[in-house]
């Protein structure tokens, strides 16, 4: 019968041992799966992009994570930097092309340049004052269209700055906006008239958010 008492005392201790070890395991294993870390899910500010892209343009673009704009952006920023180097050129040209043809200097003939084309003795404006006088009046255009469409792409550069912050601004404003896939379309007859006779067609939408 002792020996039946410490049987059972042994097997009671070593029961309590594994039980404890075995809560010990679990709590250990609860800890660690409690560090694990969730990434942050990315929602654009439209004042920040708005400053990043007043800052320097592009900026707000990858701001929002459009980088397939980016090279619309600088395209445009190219296009128009090439308009007001070609414009101010040719301004310059006609500028001094004018000076040189209304002057008494003989040595200074760059108009030749864009007269290429007409008989030398028709520069003369005494002995042809009509051909002098449309050869002067074309070069004021000259000057006078040049400069404008050099004014101009000035003011396109602003313009298009604008543009790219607006876009910005807009893209991160829309960003975070939630449009749901789950649209349903049902068909359903139902009666148009009052004698129960015609029938028509319910077209229904539901959106399911």
């Amino acid at each position: 019968m002792v020996f039946v008492l410490k049987a059972y005392h042994k097997i009671t201790i070593i029961l309590i041992v594994l039980l404890f070890c075995f809560q010990q395991n679990n709590i250990a294993q609860d800890s660690l799966s409690v560090k694990k870390r969730v990434k942050p899910e990315f929602r654009a500010e439209p004042q920040r992009a708005t400053m990043l892209a007043l800052t320097f343009p592009g900026l707000g673009q990858v701001y929002n994570r459009k980088y397939w704009k980016i090279p619309l952006v600088y395209a445009g920023f190219g296009g128009l930097a090439y308009a007001i180097s070609y414009n101010s050129s040719r301004y310059i040209t006609y500028m001094k092309a004018y000076q040189d043809y209304t002057d008494n200097i003989p040595e200074t003939d760059s108009y030749l340049e864009l007269l290429y084309f007409a008989d030398p003795e028709s520069y003369d404006r005494y002995a042809h004052p009509a051909a002098y006088a449309t050869y002067r009046e074309a070069m004021l255009r000259g000057i006078d269209g040049y400069k404008k469409y050099r004014d101009l792409s000035y003011i396109g550069i602003a313009v298009w700055y604008l543009v790219t912050v607006l876009d910005a601004n807009v893209d991160a404003s829309l960003f975070n906006y939630d449009i749901s896939d789950n649209l349903d379309l049902e068909f359903t007859p139902v009666q148009m008239s009052s004698s129960g006779t015609g029938l028509g067609l319910n077209i229904s939408m539901i959106v399911t958010f």
